[in-house]
């Protein structure tokens, strides 16, 4: 996977699990006001709103997504998964 699709799939990510926080914001606050809108925001407006997800955020997941993967890889990785122990009963680290 290149770093152009990485970045495409984790920026869908947060922007639908910030919209779904923010929609389920809105319907509740529409449960308890009616539709008289929230501050400024329309009625129709609010029904879809957007969000803006900063690409050195983004980054920031990419570098440590890299690093989990780069650390499952490993030879020590493995060592773990497999439960493996030394000559005095102790688990490799």
């Amino acid at each position: 996977m290149n770093d152009e699709e990485l970045r495409a799939q984790i920026e869908v990510l947060i922007r639908d699990e910030i919209q779904e926080v923010i929609n389920s914001y809105v319907e509740e606050q529409n449960k308890s006001s009616g539709d008289s809108g929230i501050g400024f925001i329309t009625p129709e407006e609010q029904k879809e709103m957007t969000v803006k997800i900063k690409n050195a955020e983004i980054d920031k997941l990419m570098k440590e997504y890299k690093q989990i993967k780069k650390e499952e890889k490993s030879n020590i990785s493995e060592i773990k998964k497999l439960g493996l122990v030394d000559k005095f009963g102790n688990p490799l680290d």
